[in-house]
């Protein structure tokens, strides 16, 4: 076939059209001039509305884990720091009831200590205070342990009283400790005035109140009458509270009357005590042989 037959032109699939410079320059005119369109007359505002309305459910869709996670995050973030501030306002809690518990208990040990220095200014005896560490364990007598001893010039068979009259006697020394009789032990016997009818009577300890034994039937004692220290075994000063009558029963059949009364002082409650230094000299040998009776009030 003669070469001058060939078709010359290139094929479709080779064509290029315009050449890559056009194309930089048209399509760069048309964004300005878009552009310029929109920022002036806000013509693609409807088609961008479109799209986001479009594209939203996918945003939303793609955005839920990050939310989520964040989300989360802040949770556990909030939960350790609500639990850190609970546990921090409990903790302070705690401190200011501590505290405000020490204050009424402070409270209550000032004024008693209180009442107690005012009973040793009007006592003529010398008087040391005391505090009441512990009850003994004993659980068929009554005593109680306070922390004064020997090394105190405390000595055995001295009075004992709390803020409201007569508690007890010591009966046991040890040089850092005493072991104290309380009055509602049965082996522990006081002599008593009643301050009305001017009666003497023997008071005896019952384990829970005190009992006025060998009193004729027709003794002037009523219900109500207080009972104060005679003064004549020479360990108790006269005139200090002990108990008040509660109970006075006479039988006619009976020779005598059975009269109890109830101690004024705090038997079971006491913190604070005052231990009286004057009493009469007692026998050592003997408080040992029997500790548990209070050897200066035997009748």
């Amino acid at each position: 076939m003669p070469l001058g037959t060939l078709d010359s032109s290139p094929p479709p699939f080779f064509r290029q059209g315009p050449s890559a410079l056009s194309k930089l320059v048209f399509f760069g005119l048309l964004s300005v001039s878009l552009m310029v369109a929109d920022s002036r007359f806000h013509l693609m505002q409807p088609l961008r509305a479109g799209l986001a309305t479009v594209l939203y459910p996918l945003q939303w869709a793609v955005l839920r884990p990050f939310v989520w996670l964040g989300d989360g995050t802040r949770y556990f973030q909030t939960l350790q720091a609500s639990q850190a501030d609970a546990a921090s306002a409990q903790y302070q809690l705690g401190l200011q009831s501590q505290r405000a518990q020490q204050v009424e208990q402070l409270t209550l040990e000032n004024a008693r200590l209180r009442e107690l220095l005012g009973l040793s200014a009007r006592l003529n005896v010398p008087a040391l205070a005391s505090q009441v560490l512990y009850d003994a364990a004993d659980p068929f007598s009554q005593k109680m342990i306070i922390d004064k001893g020997s090394l105190s010039a405390v000595q055995v068979g001295s009075p004992v009283l709390d803020e409201w009259g007569v508690l007890g006697q010591v009966t046991q020394v040890y040089p850092l400790t005493s072991e104290v009789t309380l009055l509602t032990d049965r082996h522990f016997v006081i002599p008593t005035l009643n301050t009305r009818s001017g009666v003497r009577a023997l008071a005896f300890g019952n384990d829970t109140a005190l009992e006025l034994r060998f009193l004729g039937a027709h003794v002037d004692m009523k219900e109500g009458d207080l009972l104060t220290t005679s003064g004549i075994d020479g360990v108790y000063p006269s005139g200090l509270q002990v108990a008040r009558i509660s109970l006075v029963n006479r039988q006619t059949d009976a020779s005598f009357a059975r009269i109890q009364a109830t101690p004024v002082a705090k038997i079971r409650g006491a913190l604070h005590v005052l231990v009286l230094k004057q009493g009469p000299t007692i026998d050592t040998s003997a408080a040992d042989d029997n500790a548990s009776t209070p050897r200066g009030t035997q009748p």
